[in-house]
């Protein structure tokens, strides 16, 4: 999809970036990963204690840890479909073809040049420059590794229906971590993972907006971007 809008005397060309779907998908996966972070967090530590009660009405603990189940499942399944939609969806092609810029030491010394402050931001084809798309492959890596281990943790805990499934489908990934501490730990550092990622995402995303103002942080909204028309 193209526009034309005119501004002054400068004309943009008005791009759709992000389906509709994609949109609605990263909100979610961001939702849930703020979720299961802080009940992450309260399971492992459980800081807030409800008023003593005779009667067995305070489950706390367990409300947490179903909501912890829940975001858990709904960020291992819109990451599935998040990764069929850039495979696959006509509407993604703005990301696929960011791929091919990551083999471009040029775009690489010059986006680095335009993050110090002393380069002009390369024009780039696609959704994400070179570094943009490493760091959310990096991220997808991390969304499968908490994943994985987040299933193993489930189905030792639950061991019928869903989880005797899950435990014959993974069980191999447990033993080649080295057996449940080992998941534990490795589920823990990549929280940590995404405690640091968090705030250096919403930085860079406030950054390009106010230095490079075409779309931004709200392209994720609207799911447009607004270029210059070079043939002005």
């Amino acid at each position: 999809m193209k526009n034309t809008l005119q501004k002054d005397t400068q004309e943009f060309q008005v791009e759709k970036e992000f389906s509709g779907l994609t949109r609605i998908f990263h909100w979610i996966r961001a939702f849930s990963i703020f979720g299961l972070i802080f009940t992450g967090f309260y399971i492992a530590y459980p800081f807030l204690q409800p008023d003593s009660n005779p009667n067995p009405t305070n489950f706390l603990q367990a409300y947490i840890r179903s909501w912890h189940l829940f975001l858990g499942f709904a960020l291992i399944g819109v990451s599935i479909f998040r990764l069929y939609l850039f495979i696959f969806d006509r509407d993604s092609k703005p990301e696929r073809i960011s791929f091919a810029q990551c083999l471009s030491i040029k775009i690489w010394i010059d986006q680095i040049k335009t993050y110090l402050w002393i380069g002009k931001h390369p024009h780039i084809k696609g959704a994400y420059n070179p570094l943009q798309f490493v760091t959310y492959f990096a991220l997808a890596i991390l969304v499968l590794i908490i994943s994985l281990t987040g299933i193993v943790l489930y189905y030792n805990v639950y061991h019928n229906g869903l989880g005797a499934i899950l435990q014959t489908s993974f069980k191999w990934f447990e033993v080649m971590c080295g057996g449940l501490p080992n998941i534990r730990l490795i589920h823990h550092i990549a929280t940590w993972g995404f405690i640091i990622f968090i705030p250096v995402h919403i930085y860079m995303v406030i950054w390009n907006s106010i230095k490079y103002p075409n779309g931004g942080a709200d392209a994720m909204i609207s799911g447009l971007r607004y270029k210059k028309d070079l043939k002005v």
